[in-house]
């Protein structure tokens, strides 16, 4: 159970925490960001392995034909965000879909303000085999197994 002195901080600075996401997400999504960044590559790529393994992935079930690799950002992790994979069947009107080779990536519009530029690659080592956000001009830094990260200020 968390104690008042815990839950009165919290109280305290999530309105603090709302406000700061919200300035930079303007921030992020401005005009003047969009109209510097209509010069820069900002579509997200995908590497061959990543290709790959979601043609693997759409021949050897039925149900997965029609599946869109879908790529989030969420806070936490040991890095403050993390990268959420997931396979779906449907696009909303907010999401971004970059196509390559017949294989579909989906991302929201706001994963995709912390996503511009990125590669997508599949890596199979001996503790895994995962979709992973291989580089990431976004990030400063990040966990050694690249599911977690820092934005760049």
């Amino acid at each position: 159970m968390m104690s008042s002195k815990s839950s009165s901080l919290i109280k305290r600075v999530t309105p603090l925490f709302t406000s700061w996401i919200r300035q930079n997400h303007r921030l992020l999504s401005s005009s003047a960001l969009r109209e510097a960044s209509s010069l820069v590559d900002d579509s997200i790529h995908l590497t061959d392995n990543c290709i790959r393994r979601l043609k693997e992935l759409q021949t050897s079930e039925g149900s997965a034909k029609d599946k869109m690799l879908r790529l989030g950002v969420e806070t936490g992790g040991c890095s403050g965000f993390q990268y959420v994979f997931d396979l779906d069947d449907k696009t909303n009107p907010d999401d971004r879909v970059f196509e390559t080779e017949g294989v579909r990536l989906v991302v929201d519009n706001i994963s995709y303000d912390f996503l511009k530029g990125a590669t997508v690659d599949y890596v199979e080592e001996l503790i895994r085999a995962a979709f992973i956000v291989a580089a990431n001009p976004s990030a400063v830094g990040g966990c050694s197994c690249k599911s977690s990260f820092m934005v760049k200020q």
